[in-house]
């Protein structure tokens, strides 16, 4: 499914507003962390992979939350994912989970993938933490999702989507927030696994919710509140979830436990040249464009939660 609600927005940008102004210089500070201070961050850098999760723990403490830890071992060895929750005050009993994995891909700053995701997860936090939601909303900072736990148990989403699944919880929206900092605007710069490359831009100036054919009502309802809420380029799909690049990141482990989810992504390796290399590096990413970007999965968030 490809037709969305709305139109992707096209020509020139508006300026950022201040609050964009002041979001952009956040999450700079936010990858710069991630991506240049602690840098190369997963089990085999372990180290790195507990200052990545502290930093992540101390600035969500640091806007009142509490964070709680789901502690499972891989390999022999213990990691973590971190979660931080809003009650819904009427319907507490159905959540979203909004999700973004910190590890990175062994010998890979991970700046975009998914320093980016992180930045944006803990702004969401930030923005939305006098919210107060229909359904509860969960922030989820998921461990262990590159290579080689992808699509094992061993992923920090699929535990944790496990255990949402044991407990009877009531998932009604699951957001993932994939490698979404890099934009170019040269024709050519963007490119798709057939059949795709029939129905989108050539131009990989937008950012993308990709979702299977079971999540298509949340594909076209995140998509079509984004476009109302921002001008900036967004394009939607829903798909068979076993084509190339529409089950790559964590939304696949709630698809395999029931529950609706989509990815929120620049599409990764079909734009970023740096993906999954030493070269992933914080400067490579567009701060300016992804502060617009989080102006729409603010909307997204508040609309989901809302319902």
């Amino acid at each position: 499914m490809t037709a969305m609600p709305g139109r992707s927005h096209r020509g020139l940008l508006p300026d950022l507003t201040t609050d964009q102004r002041v979001v952009s210089q956040t999450l700079a500070r936010h990858v710069g962390v991630l991506a240049r201070d602690i840098g190369d961050r997963n089990v085999w850098r372990l180290s790195r992979l507990a200052l990545a999760a502290r930093y992540i723990a101390d600035s969500v403490t640091d806007l009142g939350y509490k964070p709680q830890r789901q502690r499972y071992e891989t390999m022999g060895i213990p990691v973590e994912n971190l979660e931080i929750e809003i009650p819904g005050t009427s319907k507490p009993g159905e959540i979203v989970v909004v999700g973004a994995h910190y590890d990175s891909v062994r010998g890979c700053p991970g700046a975009n993938d998914n320093a980016s995701g992180v930045a944006a997860l803990l702004e969401l936090a930030r923005a939305l933490k006098d919210f107060q939601p229909s359904r509860t909303l969960r922030f989820v900072a998921f461990v262990n999702e590159e290579p080689p736990f992808c699509f094992t148990r061993e992923m920090g989403s699929d535990q944790y989507a496990a255990r949402s699944r044991a407990r009877g919880e009531r998932v009604v929206a699951m957001l993932s927030l994939e490698t979404i900092g890099y934009y170019s605007a040269g024709k050519g710069s963007q490119r798709y696994p057939m059949p795709f490359d029939l129905f989108y831009p050539s131009a990989g100036d937008f950012i993308a919710v990709v979702g299977n054919l079971r999540s298509r009502g949340l594909v076209r309802r995140s998509v079509g509140t984004f476009r109302q809420a921002v001008r900036f380029p967004c394009e939607g799909v829903a798909a068979p979830g076993y084509l190339p690049g529409i089950f790559w990141s964590d939304q696949w482990a709630f698809w395999r436990r029931g529950y609706r989810a989509a990815m929120v992504t620049d599409t990764a390796p079909f734009r970023y040249p740096y993906y999954h290399t030493e070269e992933d590096t914080a400067e490579k990413i567009d701060y300016d464009r992804l502060a617009r970007v989080v102006t729409g999965l603010e909307a997204i968030v508040r609309d989901l939660a809302s319902a």
